[in-house]
């Protein structure tokens, strides 16, 4: 793969990378060396395996309707791009949505779905990068935005819609500019790009896209709040005394 060293670094290039952010988290073929790449698909393939593992040991089978509903949603929701300031746009990710509706494990799975289906049909992200972008989207994103939700939901109130929707858009919010943040440390350790340069340009747009990823996934977990509760990963207690737990069989 040929690198970009610093020093041939033109203006264009860095204008392109600042102003052009929604290329950045799908990165594309030829953006990562070969040992980056590398070290990226080794911690897809174990995390993928130990999701697995999970899921088969844990999981009761009606999960599975759930993860394939979940599956479509976000599919389709990523397709759908909202603008933000300085002329770009952003669409949903959706890892945190699928760790409160499924959990980390079956969560992770769903968003290594989607990502595979979007590099190998639609082109959208790299064949040989693909291991970087389900590490950095569907596997970070997931498990950071889950254990933060679950972190925060826990300090303001389990069973409260108040510590719910403050810990979801907390958590959507940061599993995106951590994704980005990444991101960016994975191009420049290929010496793509400059470290400060990707920074600023992945996490500084992606503190504005994260908003966007905020409110979605808010107006979603809000819906199955009102409609399905038992669906969440954790349900509120004191709304589903008499309903068991569709997901996990402890």
């Amino acid at each position: 793969m040929m690198t970009i060293p610093y020093s041939s670094i033109s203006i264009s290039s860095l204008l392109r990378w600042t102003i052009q952010p929604q290329l950045a988290l799908h990165i594309p073929d030829g953006f990562l060396s070969l040992p980056v790449s590398l070290v990226t698909w080794i911690l897809a393939i174990a995390l993928i395996a130990l999701c697995l593992n999970r899921v088969e040991s844990e999981y009761q089978e009606r999960a599975v309707p759930l993860m394939g509903v979940c599956a479509a949603f976000i599919f389709a929701a990523q397709m759908i791009n909202f603008p933000i300031p300085g002329g770009t746009s952003g669409h949903l990710l959706g890892g945190t949505l699928a760790g409160v509706l499924l959990g980390p494990w079956a969560g992770s799975l769903v968003m290594v779905v989607v990502f595979i289906v979007q590099a190998v049909v639609f082109q959208d992200g790299g064949i040989t990068v693909l291991g970087a972008n389900i590490t950095n989207m569907g596997l970070i994103g997931t498990f950071c935005g889950y254990y933060l939700y679950r972190t925060i939901r826990h300090a303001l109130g389990r069973d409260s819609w108040r510590g719910i929707g403050i810990a979801t858009a907390v958590a959507a919010w940061t599993s995106v500019v951590i994704a980005a943040i990444f991101c960016a440390i994975q191009l420049a350790l290929s010496e793509t790009i400059p470290l400060g340069i990707a920074l600023g340009a992945m996490a500084g747009w992606h503190v504005l896209i994260g908003i966007g990823e905020a409110l979605i996934t808010l107006v979603a977990v809000s819906f199955v709040w009102r409609n399905r509760p038992d669906l969440l990963y954790h349900p509120p207690r004191k709304r589903s005394a008499s309903i068991s737990r569709p997901l996990s069989s402890r």
